[in-house]
């Protein structure tokens, strides 16, 4: 889904100017230009944002592609849902039953909906994990 990029949680006005004066107007850009570690630190350079904060909006970004979920999206992310990987590995009953915990019966999706949630994560664009990073050895 295209959002604006200030749709974002935690970006600020700075990070939105930064990637508007590199082309990037909207989530779906941004998704597009994060998707691989090699293009986060390409951009980073470019933009001065550290590649762990572009991690972090192109996760948000691959949340937004998953149809139906938005209004449910802050608090999913309070669940411990916040990438493609983490939905996939959700067990659709557990997190209906904690989504229906949290909003009530009535205000929540239905366990339909939260399958079908967990089903689109396999097929949508998943983020390109970043490698760790290796100890250095201490010479003393």
């Amino acid at each position: 889904m295209y959002r604006t990029l200030e749709y974002l949680r935690g970006i600020s006005e700075d990070d939105v100017r930064r990637l508007r004066a590199r082309g990037i107007q909207h989530t779906n850009h941004l998704l597009h230009r994060t998707s691989l570690a090699i293009d986060r630190d390409r951009l980073s350079k470019r933009t001065g944002i550290s590649a762990e904060r572009l991690y972090e909006f192109s996760n948000q970004c691959t949340l937004l592609e998953v149809s139906g979920m938005e209004r449910f999206l802050p608090l999913v992310r309070r669940l411990g849902v916040s990438s493609m990987k983490a939905l996939r590995a959700q067990d659709p009953k557990d997190l209906h039953r904690k989504i229906v915990e949290a909003v009530g019966l009535a205000g929540a999706p239905s366990l339909s909906d939260v399958e079908y949630w967990i089903g689109q994560s396999s097929a949508l664009d998943i983020v390109e994990e970043p490698e760790p990073i290796k100890p250095r050895a201490v010479i003393r």
